[in-house]
């Protein structure tokens, strides 16, 4: 049985940000908790289930080969050999995410108070990244330069004096009920906790300059054009040692000169005249990276299709590769000389030139559903 999308098992977006994905495995956790659903196997699969997602979902490292590969980026890596198959008892799941159950194995422990200091995090930086059928087929590594924001050296920070690092204010108002307490996002540092102590020259107001950085990133084999990898922590640096934002490659993939692309196959046109397509003969046909030798078999018809398996592309998600298609075209001649009207003439009056198709000679729309499928 597939595993389910781990994003659709905590029911969070794949925007979701850590805070969004500890929430909802904290929802989760109390809903099929051991200590709330007794002698329940059914919950005890969803609780499992619930805790894989989140181990992978809130390590940054695991998120992004998860998100780049899917299950197949992460295979192994939940729980130490998965949670399904035996992997991570309860014991584990209780000891691993203290923070989720206060350090016990029950409620009574308490889930704790979240702190009302938030951490900040730089913006994402989006750039587009050109990439040839070779490098797509084999995978490469890039480097790539990008202008970011970096901490200024020798900026200083301090504690801010509004909130006292709590990143937070609280006010006490008075009310027919009594005394209320109200918390806020301090407005002086953004919740941040931190101020600026020192600004060097040339920073801005958050102590950050632009510098131009190389970063290098491994392109998997197989990716698509439009397709975005998220490459964590590359983005903008983020004021006060914040987390850096994230840096968002998009894939252009630039067009072959004669191979053109359609998810794992290629297509390639065959151009032949009439004699070689009669008769048969040795082409030469384009792969990625060199060609291969194929023979033409007597009597090949004009539209024919042929398949070179495994020829084709690798699919970033899964394993094998697809396949080249050649399309057989019979190149018609537009100018004739004399002498080869009068051949043309002898053979036109022959038997063996008057059409006759078969079962076995598909037509347009039966070639179409060929290619397709």
């Amino acid at each position: 049985m597939s595993k389910r999308d781990y994003y659709e098992v905590l029911g969070v977006t794949k925007n979701a940000d850590a805070s969004e994905i500890k929430k909802a495995y904290r929802k989760l956790a109390i809903k099929f908790h051991p200590d709330k659903n007794p002698d329940n196997p059914e919950a005890e699969v969803k609780f499992k289930e619930a805790a894989e997602a989140y181990e992978i979902l809130s390590n940054p490292e695991k998120k992004q080969r998860y998100d780049q590969f899917g299950h197949a980026g992460v295979d192994g890596s939940a729980g130490g050999g998965g949670f399904g198959g035996g992997g991570m008892n309860m014991d584990d799941i209780f000891s691993q995410f203290g923070d989720i159950f206060g350090g016990g194995s029950g409620f009574g422990g308490g889930f704790g108070r979240s702190q009302g200091r938030r951490t900040v995090k730089g913006t994402n930086l989006r750039v587009r990244l050109n990439l040839t059928l070779e490098e797509i087929a084999n995978g490469v590594e890039k480097k790539i330069k990008v202008n970011k924001l970096v901490q200024a050296e020798g900026v200083e920070y301090k504690t801010c004096a509004t909130c006292k690092g709590q990143g937070q204010v609280t006010r006490v108002v008075n009310s027919f009920l009594g005394q209320m307490q109200t918390a806020s996002t301090c407005p002086t540092c953004n919740g941040s906790g931190q101020s600026i102590g020192k600004k060097p020259a040339g920073s801005d107001q958050n102590g950050m300059v632009r510098k131009e950085v190389v970063i290098p990133i491994e392109i998997p084999a197989g990716v698509e054009d439009g397709m975005q990898l998220n490459v964590r922590g590359k983005g903008n640096d983020a004021p006060g040692n914040g987390v850096a934002g994230d840096l968002l490659v998009v894939i252009s993939e630039v067009e072959h000169e004669t191979l053109k692309r359609e998810g794992q196959n290629l297509h390639y046109d065959l151009y032949l005249n009439f004699a070689d397509v009669a008769m048969g003969t040795s082409v030469e046909i384009p792969v990625v990276g060199g060609s291969v030798k194929f023979k033409i078999t007597p009597g090949t018809q004009s539209g024919k299709t042929l398949r070179l398996k495994g020829k084709g592309l690798p699919s970033v998600n899964s394993y094998g590769k697809g396949d080249i298609l050649v399309h057989v075209n019979v190149w018609t001649p537009q100018t004739l000389t004399k002498e080869e009207k009068k051949a043309l003439e002898v053979l036109q009056k022959s038997e063996n030139f008057a059409p006759n198709p078969t079962s076995k000679d598909k037509g347009f729309f039966d070639r179409v559903k060929d290619v397709f499928s």
